[in-house]
């Protein structure tokens, strides 16, 4: 198992879901990817995890196992309302460019942003790629 795949260093608003996915022994992103919806009810039933997280993180989970990147990079592709490889696919690296840093500057964050023109021609190649295979991580 590669150390990428597995799930650490989640953000602090996470830490109710992440100590639930390691209490079930759910310690990779794969292994997320594959809980259903009834399971994730499942698991936060009688917790302090919220159905909402668990499920932002199962979307992370999809983008980095489909597209093989990092969690910042999913978790800013997700927060910028791009959830799967088809709407990434349907977008021009301009465009891919402008939805990211429109949210990245909603945050203030002042870096240098995560998604330049390069690395979005190369999300979107890698979407088309794997429009309709289903993701495994390294």
């Amino acid at each position: 198992m590669s150390n990428k795949s597995l799930l650490k260093d989640l953000p602090k608003s996470f830490y109710q879901e992440e100590k639930i996915l390691i209490s079930n022994n759910i310690k990779t992103w794969d292994s997320l990817l594959s809980i259903s919806d009834e399971e994730i009810n499942n698991l936060i039933y009688g917790s302090l995890g919220s159905v909402r997280n668990l499920k932002r993180l199962k979307c992370i989970a999809y983008l980095i196992c489909s597209l093989d990147i990092q969690l910042n990079e999913a978790a800013l592709l997700m927060h910028s309302g791009l959830i799967s490889n088809k709407a990434i696919s349907r977008l021009t690296p301009q465009e891919l460019v402008q939805k990211t840093g429109r949210f990245e500057r909603t945050l203030r964050t002042g870096r240098i942003p995560i998604i330049d023109l390069k690395k979005a021609h190369f999300l979107i190649e890698k979407a088309k790629k794997n429009l309709f295979n289903v993701p495994k991580c390294h």
